[in-house]
């Protein structure tokens, strides 16, 4: 089904309340910036106990619809600049122009707030099991995100660097015939450049904040 029709099913209140919150998972599904897992502990964060609470379940509600059709709107101008580019002769589009086509980028409207919540989640129950004490960039990453929360994001210089450094080796291991024997190693990378992108939107004052969530 899509987001609509589960979004329809969050606000009808014939239906029973636990279907109701099965409803809004359903929407996580389908929208998720910053993981599933992330994702619900962020809305109950922003919107209270959806899980029992109704006005806080429409509220997630509304908080992940506003920021859907934040990112809907973002796709539909990008396009729009593409066009015009291509009309110009511009067939590729510069490095440095953010394409949010596919899976979001950020969560739009509190991409900041998301980011630090999402760190919040994984320092809590993903990086633990990512850590390996020969990996350099496992523990660059989990100093800056210990850093990253302690600070809300407001990064030294230095450590600005290292993340850069730490992004750039992680993308150079996503090659994938470097882990064609060895699939975990390959998705223990994954998630840790996943990790990085988190810091470098909580870190970042420049990422789209148009509006708030609430």
């Amino acid at each position: 089904m899509s987001f609509g029709t589960y979004a329809r099913k969050v606000r009808d209140r014939s239906l029973p309340y636990g279907l109701r919150v099965s409803a809004l998972r359903s929407c996580v599904q389908l929208y998720r910036p910053i993981g599933f897992h992330a994702t619900l502990a962020f809305l109950e964060e922003i919107a209270g106990p959806f899980q029992r609470d109704e006005a806080a379940l429409l509220k997630a509600l509304g908080a992940i619809e506003a920021s859907r059709a934040q990112w809907h709107a973002d796709m539909r101008d990008y396009a729009h600049r593409r066009r015009q580019a291509k009309r110009r002769g511009q067939r590729i589009p510069p490095a440095e122009d953010r394409n949010p086509n596919g899976f979001p980028p950020i969560w739009y409207g509190a991409a900041r707030s998301a980011a630090l919540s999402a760190l919040r989640y994984w320092s809590r129950r993903r990086l633990p099991s990512l850590r390996v004490t020969a990996d350099s960039v496992g523990n660059t990453l989990d100093v800056l995100v210990t850093a990253t929360l302690s600070s809300g994001g407001d990064l030294t210089s230095e450590q600005r660097q290292l993340l850069a450094l730490a992004v750039a080796e992680l993308d150079g291991r996503m090659q994938p015939d470097l882990w064609a024997d060895d699939p975990v190693a390959h998705r223990r990378a994954r998630e840790l450049l996943k990790v990085a992108r988190l810091v470098e939107t909580a870190s970042d004052d420049g990422q789209p904040q148009a509006s708030t969530v609430g």
